[in-house]
């Protein structure tokens, strides 16, 4: 399984999530899928995706936007898919590359309504950005070249949670930066739990952009918590004490992790010495105010 083939899983699984949500919303929404190039199998898999919601979509309305390269073939390509779509749903085929999207979005009417936007490949700029963030609520998933953060861009566009992942496939072929970002807590838990319930044997590995040791992460439900422990106490030195809850959270939106993989890095480091709780005793519960202790620089080599 390539990189390519992980993605389209994350997809799959993070479509199931929105689209009944969206659907609950509002009677319309947007779907845009955005490739530079012309490989569109994750547009055909989306496209599956929604033709199994079709009992739901009586009486909403759902534009899927796809662009990307091909010309005339494109339309061809996606008819397998399309074929198999309720009429409440109208697929628009726009040839070209992702920085066509602003105006597609505009042409779909999308601002206003659930949006869930996804960008494979080029970097997007702010005018891309600020068209995936019209939507009510928006959603963005982008693919690119790692080398530097999507976090400041994302953020900038007005979306309050984002995350991000590269991925490392094992036959040495090139890595790839995975942005998501969002306005729902329940998104980026649901995005949280596909990237760890992906193939394990996929023959792709992470890596979190937060981690300065950039140590690799084989994908599992129990994913490897020594970088998450380092991270946790690089955060601890930089704002002082903080509760639980506050630390859970810091995992969720500020590394690759989940928030519930901070209980058992918290747990693993109380037991090492590197921090210290108050109270000293009792369940691991949100309000537990966490300190790094004197052994924080051994815990934080774990």
């Amino acid at each position: 399984m390539s990189t390519d083939a992980v993605l389209r899983e994350l997809l799959v699984r993070q479509l199931d999530h929105w689209l009944p949500a969206a659907l609950h919303r509002s009677r319309r929404a947007t779907l845009a899928l955005a490739y530079a190039g012309g490989d569109v199998a994750g547009a055909e898999a989306a496209l599956r995706v929604v033709a199994e919601f079709a009992d739901r979509l009586r009486g909403r309305r759902l534009t899927v936007l796809v662009l990307a390269d091909g010309g005339a073939e494109l339309p061809a390509r996606l008819g397998a898919a399309e074929a198999t779509l309720p009429a409440d749903v109208a697929v628009h085929v726009v040839p070209g590359s992702p920085d066509r999207l602003p105006v597609a979005l505009k042409a779909a009417g999308a601002a206003g309504a659930p949006l869930f936007t996804v960008v494979d490949g080029g970097e997007p700029d702010a005018a891309l950005l600020a068209a995936a963030a019209s939507g009510r609520p928006a959603e963005v998933l982008l693919v690119t070249a790692p080398g530097r953060s999507l976090r400041p861009a994302l953020t900038a566009a007005g979306f309050p949670l984002v995350t991000e992942v590269e991925l490392v496939p094992a036959d040495d072929g090139p890595a790839r930066l995975l942005g998501y970002a969002t306005g729902s807590d329940r998104g980026l838990e649901t995005v949280k739990d596909a990237l760890w319930a992906v193939d394990e044997y996929a023959g792709v590995r992470y890596r979190d952009p937060a981690d300065p040791a950039g140590r690799l992460l084989d994908i599992s439900l129990d994913p490897e918590p020594g970088p998450l422990r380092r991270e946790l106490l690089a955060e601890l030195a930089r704002s002082g004490p903080r509760t639980v809850t506050e630390l859970r959270r810091f995992a969720a939106t500020s590394t690759v992790y989940r928030a519930a993989d901070a209980n058992r890095a918290l747990t693993s480091l109380l037991a090492a010495g590197a921090v210290t709780r108050d109270p000293e005793h009792g369940r691991l519960g949100g309000d537990v105010v966490i300190s790094a202790g004197p052994g924080g620089a051994a815990g934080s080599s774990a």
